[in-house]
């Protein structure tokens, strides 16, 4: 298995909408907002922040964004993070998790966030394991308001 990890660009905006689309189905609850995602959202999100778009053997398998926090300067916010459904088992989306805080180390931040949907605590643990923190007393600001409020988890940067 051949794993790249490479940065997105605009041209991928489709694709990225697409996966994000792929990797909700019957995996996140259906008033998740990533099942309406399109690639004009993803065009901003890109402007704004970044991506990563994962490939197992040239072929996309998977995506994560990020976008700065408005109020906060060196701090970033994970979202849509996901792994197609032939992909999952084998421990890939910690190669796209690795990939956000190296740009983010690189890139002087000194905060990540991320966001825990109510209904997948599971996920929990697996950001534990790469030093994210329970935060309750942050608000995730990409929440979808129709829903439970996330678990915010945050993990601070050592550059």
């Amino acid at each position: 298995m051949h794993i790249v990890v490479r940065e997105a660009a605009f041209e991928d905006a489709q694709l990225i909408a697409h996966l994000t689309r792929t990797c909700w189905s019957e995996k996140v609850a259906t008033s998740s907002t990533g099942h309406h995602e399109s690639s004009e959202r993803v065009n901003h999100d890109l402007m704004q922040g970044g991506g990563f778009v994962l490939l197992i053997d040239d072929e996309p398998a998977g995506s994560v964004r990020w976008l700065p926090v408005d109020a906060e300067s060196n701090c970033w916010e994970m979202l849509r993070m996901g792994v197609l459904p032939a992909f999952r088992g084998e421990t890939l989306s910690q190669h796209l998790l690795e990939a956000v805080i190296h740009a983010a180390q690189i890139a002087g931040i000194e905060e990540l966030r991320l966001g825990v949907r109510s209904d997948q605590p599971r996920l929990l643990d697996l950001y534990a394991a790469f030093e994210f923190e329970l935060a309750p007393e942050l608000e995730y600001s990409h929440a979808n308001p129709n829903e439970p409020a996330p678990y915010v988890m945050r993990r601070f940067l050592r550059n």
